[in-house]
């Protein structure tokens, strides 16, 4: 009988009642995979982040005003992924061992359907050719490609680190990668832990257990996209904010 090897469902669950706002995710993230400094005349709404923490309040006066902070970045929806479908190049598509939505910037021909369909605001196109100030250059990751001008771009769980987990097992004689082997940066980030990252598929993994938790929910639920990335919180604002749609995001992120 031929074994047949567990499939994986990547995802992270983030708790925005440990979020501070620090935005140490987003420079991460950054670094990670080379996303280029945009100009300054880019502005808010031509900004290219993988990763954006938006501020949230509950629109009360005080001393009944509250805020939270909400790290919002590609949700990997699992079922019936908007971007996926309305691409004509092909250019996004699902892993099916993993979960995974990757983007592909050579097949990318920039028309930008899949930020139209993306309900979580979480794609950013790149307007300008990737520029990085005078001697940053050498800091750049060597395993991971720069995208040119004219493509969109969004998170990938940092891929790279995936395919870099992959080869130091192969090298091994490993045909699985352990748990503790592949973390994405914004989670190692984190200075407040407030971010986990695991497989959703194996329900002893810390992040697995969370998600199913009391106070886990998602963006948009009722949308059915079925997202992978999960949010923690005791404050039943946020979770009635998160419900609503389109998302009460304004653009307005929190940097």
């Amino acid at each position: 009988m031929t074994k047949t090897t567990p499939q994986k469902r990547y995802g992270m669950v983030i708790d925005i009642d440990r979020c501070d706002g620090c935005g140490a995710c987003m420079v991460a993230c950054s670094l990670e995979n080379n996303v280029s400094v945009v100009p300054p005349e880019a502005g808010i709404h031509r900004g290219l982040t993988w990763i954006r923490v938006y501020s949230v309040t509950n629109e009360k006066e005080y001393p009944h005003s509250d805020t939270a902070y909400l790290p919002v970045s590609c949700q990997h929806c699992g079922n019936e992924t908007p971007c996926v479908g309305v691409c004509p190049q092909s250019a996004v598509d699902v892993d099916p061992k993993n979960g995974i939505v990757s983007q592909i910037p050579e097949r990318c021909m920039g028309c930008r359907y899949c930020m139209v369909a993306c309900p979580y605001h979480a794609r950013y196109f790149n307007w300008w050719d990737p520029v990085w100030p005078e001697g940053t250059e050498h800091l750049l990751n060597p395993g991971v490609t720069p995208r040119m001008r004219g493509v969109v771009e969004k998170c990938n769980f940092c891929h790279g680190r995936h395919h870099a987990a992959q080869e130091r097992a192969a090298s091994e004689g490993r045909s699985e990668i352990e748990p503790n082997e592949y973390q994405t940066a914004c989670a190692e980030a984190c200075p407040n832990g407030a971010i986990t990252f695991g497989d959703l598929a194996d329900k002893d993994s810390e992040v697995a257990k969370l998600a199913a938790g009391p106070e886990s929910f998602q963006l948009l639920k009722t949308l059915g996209t079925g997202p992978k990335v999960y949010y923690l919180t005791q404050r039943g604002w946020v979770r009635d904010m998160a419900a609503k749609t389109p998302l009460p995001l304004d653009g307005q992120p929190d940097d």
